[in-house]
């Protein structure tokens, strides 16, 4: 067992340590009948664990804070007050030092679980991460989704970056403090470190480290993207942009491609790599029979969240008893058909922006013009569906900048500047494609069916697409097939899906102000002033 000194991170006692501890391990751990709480997994039919995350089954962003200190601070995309953007709250050094004495003393004496990881497949600019916690299932959670080290690298293995998580902690000083609440997602960009309290949600883990690795790698000239992979037997690759919901895990699961990951990625003068060494794909309604590869991931080793389990084991995956963002981390070789023996391939040929759309105004695809490619890709438009956050119970109509506004930290014109210079070099087309209601608003519409989106990616992937005539939305200005193989034409435009088409008119024109008034935010420079033309006209 490695010696890991924790001092230096003012964690002085440990009563005992656990370092990267195995699966089996972390198995007997977490279900051990002697725990209580949210610390306790019961072992389903499948063979995997489910744990309840407690209030938390989503991420807190209202809770996300950023040291402003003199170093990163000219860099940073900061959060200002009245204004919508950024996530990134500044909070002081003192505030930062009082936080991190409540989480070390949370830590303090304890039983520990050290997991050392790597964030990104490429061995040049991947981070190094090590995660302190107490509970082991968290433990089991970065030990799915990070890139996991061989014996030998993790005999030198320093990291670059250090998570301290302190579930059980609370920070009583919130109030004086002007905080939103006692519980707290802080990083230090430049001591290198990031605390989490108050939350037992997995996913602000792994957004943690995204948002992190946003932060170093666009400045070295890296493409980051909150996106999922794969690629063809020819070497195409393929990138899906979206926020949870929308599609990124389901869609690039596919059976006749190699998955690269599900989530998050960078693109380098190499080509397209994962940042991850797992999945975190959503459970609710999960069907076998459309989605195989994610449900014969859900077996030992995987681990579920907030799943509805009886009492001999069986999961019923429709429930939304807990809530409607049922989890399920696994290993990345969980899927049969992934990229090995490093989750990286070429350069995007086709790059995919998924919306999910809740007022069934967007075609189910488009092809997109490179101006129409950046004003989309900095609107980010979706819907937030119901359960990726606290407090949203109902899908509510977002813009999240390049399909990822919570995780950036960097001002979105970076990330997308980044995307369009690599998409110019190697000739890549982009398509926005929308999983969301068509025939009407949500309450009214239908949900496009999963087998029509697997036909349309399925024409975009094999080229099949730009062989159809197009024809122009209105009011949008989008190009749209007018048919496509496996598709009932009849899908292809919205317009005419609804029953009285001028109540569709309607519902673009309102949607449409919505589009252009968010795209204000961009304005105040000339490069964002000039694609204003490539968004919705009125």
């Amino acid at each position: 067992m490695k010696m890991v000194d924790l001092s230096k991170y003012g964690i002085n006692s440990v009563k005992e340590l656990y370092y990267n501890p195995s699966y089996d391990l972390l198995y007997e751990h977490e279900t051990d009948p002697s725990l209580e709480g949210f610390e306790r997994g019961v072992v389903t039919k499948l063979g995997a664990v489910n744990v309840d995350t407690g209030i938390f089954t989503g991420r807190s962003p209202k809770d996300k804070y950023v040291v402003k200190e003199p170093a990163t601070e000219k860099d940073v995309w900061w959060a200002e007050p009245g204004k919508k953007g950024s996530d990134n709250k500044p909070i002081s050094q003192e505030v930062w030092n009082k936080l991190k004495e409540v989480s070390v003393e949370q830590l303090n004496g304890k039983k520990l679980y050290v997991v050392d990881a790597f964030a990104g497949a490429n061995e040049d600019s991947r981070l190094r991460v090590r995660f302190v916690m107490e509970v082991a299932w968290q433990a089991h959670f970065v030990k799915n989704m990070f890139i996991r080290p061989t014996e030998d690298e993790l005999k030198d293995f320093e990291p670059d970056f250090v998570v301290l998580v302190a579930s059980k902690a609370t920070n009583p000083y919130w109030k004086e403090q002007n905080l939103n609440s006692e519980v707290f997602v802080a990083f230090h960009l430049t001591e290198r470190m990031a605390l989490i309290g108050g939350t037992w949600y997995g996913g602000e883990m792994k957004k943690g480290i995204f948002s992190v690795m946003n932060f170093y790698l666009p400045l070295k000239g890296i493409a980051t993207m909150h996106c999922s992979a794969n690629v063809g037997k020819d070497g195409d690759v393929a990138v899906f942009f979206g926020l949870s919901g929308t599609g990124k895990t389901t869609l690039s699961a596919d059976p006749n491609r190699a998955l690269i990951g599900d989530d998050e990625h960078g693109w380098d003068d190499s080509g397209v790599f994962n940042f991850e060494g797992g999945c975190y794909a959503k459970c609710i309604d999960l069907d076998p029979e459309k989605e195989p590869d994610i449900f014969a991931a859900i077996k030992r080793d995987a681990l579920l969240e907030n799943l509805d389990v009886d009492e001999e084991g069986n999961i019923d995956f429709h429930s939304k008893r807990k809530t409607e963002n049922t989890r399920v981390s696994y290993p990345i070789y969980h899927i049969k058909n992934i990229v090995k023996p490093v989750s990286r391939a070429g350069h995007a040929k086709n790059v995919i922006f998924l919306t999910a759309d809740a007022f069934g105004v967007l075609p189910p695809v488009a092809r997109l013009t490179p101006n129409q490619t950046q004003y989309h890709f900095l609107s980010g438009f979706t819907a937030k569906l119901a359960g990726t956050e606290r407090g949203i119970l109902e899908p509510q109509p977002t813009f999240s900048s390049c399909f990822g506004q919570a995780f950036l930290m960097l001002h979105p014109t970076v990330y997308a500047r980044e995307l369009v210079k690599k998409m110019q070099e190697h000739g890549s087309k982009a398509y926005l494609v929308n999983t969301g209601w068509i025939g009407g608003a949500y309450g009214v519409g239908k949900r496009i069916d999963l087998k029509s989106t697997r036909a349309i990616i399925n024409a975009i992937l094999d080229g099949s697409i730009e062989n159809e005539d197009f024809e122009i939305l209105p009011i949008f200005n989008l190009q749209i097939p007018k048919s496509l193989h496996g598709v009932d034409s009849k899908l292809l435009n919205p317009r005419n899906l609804w029953e009285v088409p001028e109540e569709w008119d309607a519902a673009a024109r309102d949607l449409a102000q919505k589009f252009i008034d968010n795209f204000n935010n961009f304005t105040d420079n000339e490069w964002g002033q000039r694609l204003v033309a490539a968004g919705p006209t009125l």
